[in-house]
């Protein structure tokens, strides 16, 4: 582990970048740009998973999950689960996805956001609440991969000129 004078530094920077994933998931937009907003918390939490597995884990996706729960008025625990199993995912596959290039890299954030929303779309169903007719729900997952490029490179700039270890 990396530690400076006896602890890990840069905390504040990560809880920041959440922090700004989760106001951009609520910001309103109109109801034909809806279905295209990105999973913006998901997106974060797949990059510093990827840059700090030893720092950022499964008990870190359990409470921004819940956090999201509360902030999303969602079943309590359903983004808990979806994030915990979207983390667990990337924390197996984080040396490799180090190793993608851009597009592969795209396609594993297609595979990993579609995964996730089928994951809550499956719970919302079984709970018989209120949930899309067809699978539109899926072109966030679309967006999201197609913005990864700009979120990585923008999290990595924040994090080496920050030195966030």
């Amino acid at each position: 582990m990396a530690f400076v004078g006896g602890k890990q530094k840069g905390g504040w920077v990560i809880v920041v970048s959440i922090v700004l994933a989760f106001v951009l998931g609520i910001i309103p937009l109109p109801d034909w740009l809806e279905v295209w907003r990105p999973e913006w918390v998901a997106l974060v939490l797949i990059y510093w998973v990827i840059a700090l597995p030893h720092r950022i884990g499964l008990i870190t996706a359990w409470i921004i999950g819940i956090a999201m729960d509360v902030l999303d008025g969602s079943l309590l625990g359903l983004n808990a689960i979806a994030l915990i199993f979207i983390t667990y995912i990337a924390l197996n596959l984080y040396q490799r996805m180090r190793m993608f290039t851009p597009l592969q890299q795209c396609l594993t954030i297609l595979m990993l956001i579609g995964s996730q929303q089928l994951l809550i779309f499956w719970v919302q169903t079984a709970t018989s609440q209120n949930t899309p007719q067809n699978l539109m729900f899926v072109v966030s997952s679309i967006s999201s991969a197609l913005l990864w490029p700009l979120v990585f490179v923008l999290l990595r700039y924040w994090r080496r000129s920050l030195r966030v270890l």
